[in-house]
């Protein structure tokens, strides 16, 4: 049996693209209020609002949407015509219709594992639009289990690890947050591979944990069949 027998796999970010069309919808609606608020002061409130609203509204695009009619209203002093609020729904719609783009080497990562590992999808967001994502990715049928959560912390990666495989010690989380997919995986007890990506949402920024055996660093998926084979050998691996 291999060392490492569940591989937790992050989805945004890690397996499809995602955070540039946040990026994306965010200079839309920089445009919309350019003659209500400049763009830094627009995106700092546009930023707090989110971080207010985590508790309230959660994470992925519906949350998203929501904020940006709030501050929208905010900035505005509330004199913000009826037009530019369906302007600002309208381009909510076309992120929650945007085709699902694979990154480099997901499939394969994901295939490599599923034909000897248990290999798992855990993601937070919203369910349905989490779930619209995955249908559309492909990769659906690979994957033995699929945990869509409302936030990423050490005791859930506890529990999917324990229900889903042989503990938190025989897998690993695969992602490109360290602050989501690194750090509580590896407080639950689990190795965590970081498969850094270029864009990157200021709400998950968090400090790189410090060298140790569980903690791993790839280029990108290519790496990460090689990396559970030298785990399955015993040795510590960096790519």
């Amino acid at each position: 049996m291999p060392e490492i027998t569940t591989v937790g796999f992050d989805a945004d970010d890690t397996l499809w693209h995602n955070e540039r069309f946040f990026a994306i919808t965010q200079d839309r609606f920089a445009e919309l209020l350019v003659d209500y608020a400049g763009r830094e002061h627009l995106d700092e409130r546009l930023l707090a609002a989110e971080y207010r609203n985590l508790g309230r509204y959660g994470y992925g695009i519906k949350a998203f949407l929501l904020t940006m009619v709030e501050t929208a209203i905010e900035v505005t002093d509330a004199k913000l015509p009826a037009s530019v609020i369906r302007q600002i729904l309208e381009i909510g719609h076309d992120m929650l219709e945007h085709p699902i783009e694979l990154l480099p080497h997901a499939r394969t990562a994901v295939e490599e594992v599923a034909g000897t590992r248990r290999a798992i999808l855990v993601t937070k967001g919203d369910l349905l639009d989490q779930e619209r994502k995955l249908a559309q990715s492909g990769l659906g049928d690979l994957f033995a289990g699929v945990e869509i959560v409302s936030e990423k912390t050490p005791q859930v990666y506890a529990r999917i690890f324990d229900e889903r495989g042989d503990g938190a010690a025989r897998s690993i989380m695969v992602g490109n947050s360290v602050k989501s997919d690194v750090l509580p995986a590896l407080a639950a007890g689990a190795h965590a591979a970081h498969v850094p990506f270029d864009l990157k949402w200021a709400l998950e920024h968090a400090e790189h944990p410090e060298p140790q055996p569980r903690f791993h660093e790839l280029d990108d998926l290519g790496g990460l069949p090689a990396l559970l084979e030298r785990l399955d050998d015993g040795t510590r691996s960096s790519v």
